[in-house]
């Protein structure tokens, strides 16, 4: 199964690949509560444990690099 909250986020690509602007892409379009988004995805089944644990490492790797905590 493939993650999907990883696939919106550039998947593997390196971060001099766009993974920036996909990120402003994917932020400007984004509606609602991330973490309300994310646990309906849990809850749903479209995604795992494990890959839930993986975007959550993601969303605080981006906090850093984005200047946050």
């Amino acid at each position: 199964m493939s993650n999907p909250l990883f696939g919106m986020m550039g998947g593997n690509q390196a971060p001099g690949n766009g993974l920036m602007q996909k990120f402003q892409q994917f932020r400007q379009m984004f509606r609602g509560d991330p973490r309300q988004q994310v646990q309906q995805l849990l809850n749903s089944g479209k995604v795992n444990q494990q890959q839930y644990n993986q975007a959550v490492q993601m969303a605080q790797q981006f906090q850093r690099m984005l200047g946050g905590k």
